[in-house]
């Protein structure tokens, strides 16, 4: 026979121990007035005995009422999200007698010593202090590292990226006529990236991340050397390796107010500029050079960094909704303007006088950029999940000494994701994320590979 307790359940059981004990109080008292006249100097001593037992008794039902409080303000804490809890234990483990959750519904219960398929009352769930976990596809995850937890994260990450660029040199006599040249280049870029990251939790809702990365990028501009008449295209072609910008971040979790709201996490992330920029490296001539008219312009070694400094505050949001989760993330990341840079460039003079000279450009601001995501994951079983999702950023113009610098327009960069992730074992999750380019200005490809492990 099924029993249900509802709301009104421990009222109607208080009433009746409270009736129950009354009664066993007056028993003695009415059996003492029914019954024969007490031998005189006795009455006062039952009279006594029964005060004493009636006091007892009261004190065992003020035992009793304050026990049915506590019970009742217990099943209170626990009826606000018994609903989602149930949810949760049927989407991630099944039926009773199947394999316990994982992520922090099965923590939650191990924690407990609960068995699959048992369902504590009276016990506030733990699972409603943290968002569900779901394949990551963004920069910033959505579930915060537990407290004294430390998770070390080696990543890599690759892209490609391909453009053309024309330039047009010269002066118009009338519309579509073009007295002068025309420079037509194809740019290829492939990096490769190289993470290693270190989460820590400081708190119940508050961690700090570091992330070291090591770059290799190389490109390959495939043009035709002006002045020279040639049907050939030349190739130039240059690399650049070593320690990438160093970042560090701190998120910190909003308390959640029930499973029908969404998690908050607000997160402040630094970049460094650690990593070698393009003021630190020799771009080739832009005056006359030995075998090459005007120089290609470009840096014989590609910069590993960004060579500025930036701040990036946001918010995450996780929202569940049976049987998907959803989330998303809104930032602004400030670029710091830098002053008196100034970049090395090729003379192209004979041997004998400087091969170098400097190039003084002032003060360089790169704009800030906005940037907003939003994707879904659904959680496949137990141990693995996919999810799909868009990011959006908008790159402000770049200003040079105060002015828009000539040619600077405002980018935008959009990119498809779709990710997933599996849990190896209780320690160690493998994670990919894919990305596509919606914008010509977007990395046509990119690719990440997660290892978190926790210790």
């Amino acid at each position: 026979m099924e029993m249900r307790i509802g709301s009104g359940a421990l009222p109607r059981r208080r009433g009746v121990v409270l009736s129950w004990a009354i009664s066993l109080a007056l028993v003695p008292v009415l059996s003492a007035r029914a019954g024969e006249p007490l031998p005189v100097g006795q009455d006062d001593a039952r009279l006594s005995a029964l005060e004493a037992r009636v006091e007892a008794q009261a004190r065992e039902i003020e035992a009793l009422r304050t026990q049915v409080m506590h019970q009742q303000a217990a099943w209170d804490a626990a009826t606000w999200g018994v609903d989602a809890l149930a949810l949760d234990d049927f989407r991630a483990r099944g039926p009773a007698g199947q394999a316990a959750p994982a992520g922090a519904a099965g923590d939650a219960m191990a924690a407990r010593g609960d068995a699959p398929g048992d369902t504590r009352v009276g016990q506030a769930p733990e699972t409603y202090d943290r968002p569900p976990e779901v394949a990551q596809i963004f920069d910033q995850p959505g579930v915060l590292t537990p407290k004294g937890k430390l998770i070390l994260e080696p990543s890599l990450q690759t892209g490609y990226y391909a453009n053309d660029r024309v330039a047009l040199i010269g002066y118009t006599i009338i519309p579509a006529i073009l007295i002068g040249l025309i420079d037509v280049r194809q740019v290829k870029t492939t990096s490769v990236t190289a993470t290693l990251g270190a989460r820590y939790g400081l708190g119940k809702r508050f961690e700090v991340e570091a992330r070291v990365p090591y770059v290799y990028i190389k490109g390959d501009t495939v043009s035709r050397e002006i002045f020279t008449g040639t049907a050939q295209d030349s190739v130039f072609t240059s690399d650049g390796r070593g320690v990438g910008d160093i970042e560090l971040s701190a998120r910190y979790q909003l308390a959640n107010r029930g499973p029908e709201h969404p998690y908050y996490v607000l997160w402040l992330r630094y970049k460094t500029r650690t990593g070698k920029d393009l003021f630190d490296v020799v771009t080739d001539c832009v005056t006359r050079c030995v075998s090459n008219a005007t120089g290609t312009g470009l840096p014989l070694e590609l910069p590993t960094g960004s060579g500025f400094a930036a701040v990036q505050p946001g918010v995450t949001w996780v929202f569940a909704s049976d049987p998907v989760v959803f989330f998303g993330s809104l930032s602004y990341l400030h670029n710091f303007a830098r002053d008196d840079l100034s970049r090395t460039v090729l003379s192209g003079a004979p041997e004998g006088f400087p091969q170098t000279t400097t190039e003084f450009i002032g003060e360089i601001d790169p704009g800030d950029v906005l940037g907003f995501n939003i994707g879904m994951g659904l959680a496949l079983n137990e141990k693995a999940a996919i999810s799909i999702g868009y990011d959006h950023n908008i790159i402000g113009r770049a200003r040079q000494n105060g002015s828009d610098m000539p040619g600077s327009v405002r980018i935008v960069l959009g990119t498809l994701l779709l990710g997933a992730t599996y849990r190896l074992n209780d320690r160690t999750s493998l994670n990919f994320a894919l990305g596509a380019g919606l914008t010509r200005d977007t990395p046509d490809l990119s690719l990440v590979v997660r290892v978190p492990v926790a210790f």
